[in-house]
């Protein structure tokens, strides 16, 4: 049954609201990730760990969650997934039993691979619903001061 126009919600308190439109933009972005990356079962958290891992071979679990922004369980689990299918390892830190350092396994470099260019065809995709490249470094700028990024 279609919903007529009478008794559609107003959102007019909230789609002025910063913070309610960048969440409503960063889910569209996960959702259109997720799809785009479906076939390889990845999430943009799996995507970004393992780039990090790559780029930083032998980096303690905490100091990567903290540059995500992923609570110590949470990524945990994230991790614990992504060793049990064979992309990343952690091995004990010399003198810390407790602590991990992670890196990539072969199998994860060749993953990487693959995903780095269908991250490269999403980004593409992304800065031209921007409007191209220097609408999207003005964005990232945007994004950057509202974080608090350079003060």
């Amino acid at each position: 049954m279609a919903q007529d126009e009478s008794d559609a919600i107003d959102t007019a308190a909230v789609t002025g609201i910063i913070g309610y439109r960048l969440r409503r933009a960063q889910l569209h972005i996960f959702q259109s990730f997720i799809d785009r990356f479906a076939d390889e079962d990845l999430r943009p958290a799996d995507y970004s760990t393992l780039a990090l891992i790559r780029d930083n071979p032998g980096r303690k679990q905490t100091e990567i969650a903290a540059v995500l922004g992923i609570k110590r369980a949470n990524f945990v689990s994230l991790v614990g997934g992504l060793d049990a299918r064979g992309l990343v390892e952690r091995r004990a830190r010399d003198g810390d039993r407790r602590s991990h350092a992670l890196y990539l396994t072969a199998a994860g470099e060749a993953a990487m691979r693959r995903l780095d260019a269908l991250q490269a065809r999403f980004e593409a995709d992304c800065v031209a619903r921007l409007g191209g490249e220097a609408e999207a470094r003005d964005f990232l700028a945007m994004l950057d001061r509202l974080m608090g990024v350079g003060r």
